[in-house]
């Protein structure tokens, strides 16, 4: 990404980032990691709803379509409802490195309009590691996978324990997750970025 700030370059001594054994297959569907994400989950009305999917490497792929909700101006996607799905996907990369995760940084570059009803193909991947911090990118095209891209974006995520989300969350939503009696959903309401 052209103009990417100093923050967002990984240090020299940044490293490969490694696949996790237990990540997801290439290919695998990664689901929603909490129903109320208003970037994966599927109990909100007017959310994303992106769907995400391992990919090679540290990568994943996703979609989503852009519905009337979602629009700026009259018939266009809302630029912050992009930037919200290239977070998502950016994010969906920690479950490959089996991290907790949140968005240090997001740089985003808004190439053409994206109108109500696209759908948006994203590919995003972590170029490199250095301690806690992650960096990755990550582009969202119309048209189909090869199309012309759309909106693109560079990040840098941090790794937090999980007491991040317990002490800064709010406590009917913490409780509730917490009280799910389904063990996977329970560990997976904190896996990715808020």
């Amino acid at each position: 990404m052209s103009g990417t700030s100093a923050a967002l370059q990984p240090p020299a001594d940044a490293v490969t980032p490694v696949r996790h054994p237990d990540a997801p297959a290439p290919g695998e569907p990664l689901g929603a990691h909490y129903g109320q994400c208003f970037g994966c989950g599927g109990e909100q009305p007017h959310g994303l709803r992106l769907e995400a999917r391992a990919g090679e490497g540290v990568s994943i792929t996703a979609e989503f379509t852009v519905q009337a909700a979602h629009q700026g101006a009259p018939g266009l996607a809302h630029g912050g409802v992009l930037a919200t799905a290239l977070d998502e996907a950016l994010g969906s990369l920690n479950w490959l490195l089996r991290t907790i995760a949140v968005t240090g940084r997001l740089d985003t570059d808004f190439v053409q309009p994206v109108p109500v009803g696209t759908v948006l193909h994203l590919e995003a991947e972590v170029t490199a590691v250095a301690g806690r911090k992650i960096y990755c990118t990550a582009t969202g095209r119309i048209g189909g996978p090869g199309g012309p891209v759309a909106v693109r974006a560079d990040a840098l995520f941090v790794e937090v324990k999980v007491d991040h989300f317990i002490d800064h969350g709010r406590e009917e939503e913490i409780q509730a997750a917490m009280s799910d009696p389904d063990q996977v959903r329970r560990a997976r309401a904190f896996e990715v970025n808020p």
